[in-house]
């Protein structure tokens, strides 16, 4: 199932309503930040996990080192916010752990032009509920509005109920009569031999 959400930029109201939306959530310790290098060993950790919630645990092909050569090379396909936590163990001492990502990269519309694809927001199973996707989700649409996109899409399975109705109620609009259309490696690989 398809979502868009469209973003008002003359829409002022709309901005206050997303700024007093994010001023709700308790960050506590957490930080939502822009992801680094070295944070893609505890990402793919999480893609990993949400293959399992997905139920497609096997289907994970990609590795630390893609992630950091894709997303962090001279050209990067994708931008990554992470929520790290962290915890004080004693005066100097602090742990840090990335306990969700929001990743995204730029697409084109023929009817919109430059808009933002929202591939994958997870939050790590023991933390969901604390309003860290929230947090997260939050990110991704202030960094849409303030490049001046007019849409960001992304798609959701139709039996995650509750994020379809966490979106619906931040303004997203589904796309029920649309379909999601992969072509897989075999596939295209099939296809381009029968050429």
């Amino acid at each position: 199932m398809a979502i868009q959400i469209k973003i008002q930029r003359d829409n002022t109201h709309n901005i206050e309503n997303l700024k007093t939306y994010l001023s709700r959530i308790n960050y506590n310790s957490m930080q939502i930040r822009k992801a680094i290098k070295s944070d893609m060993p505890q990402v793919l950790e999480l893609i990993k996990e949400l293959a399992i919630f997905e139920n497609e645990p096997d289907a994970v092909e990609i590795t630390k080192e893609v992630l950091e050569q894709e997303g962090f090379g001279e050209n990067p396909l994708f931008t990554c916010f992470v929520a790290d936590v962290s915890e004080s163990l004693s005066d100097q001492n602090v742990s840090s752990e990335i306990v969700g990502v929001a990743l995204v990269y730029f697409r084109f519309s023929t009817w919109k032009g430059r808009m933002l694809h929202l591939e994958d927001l997870i939050v790590k199973e023991s933390e969901r509920g604390k309003g860290i996707g929230e947090a997260l989700y939050g990110q991704v649409m202030q960094y849409a509005h303030d490049r001046g996109l007019k849409r960001v899409a992304w798609d959701v399975l139709d039996w995650n109920q509750g994020a379809i109705k966490f979106y619906e109620r931040s303004g997203a609009k589904l796309m029920k009569d649309w379909k999601v259309v992969h072509m897989n490696e075999e596939g295209l690989k099939n296809y381009i031999e029968r050429k």
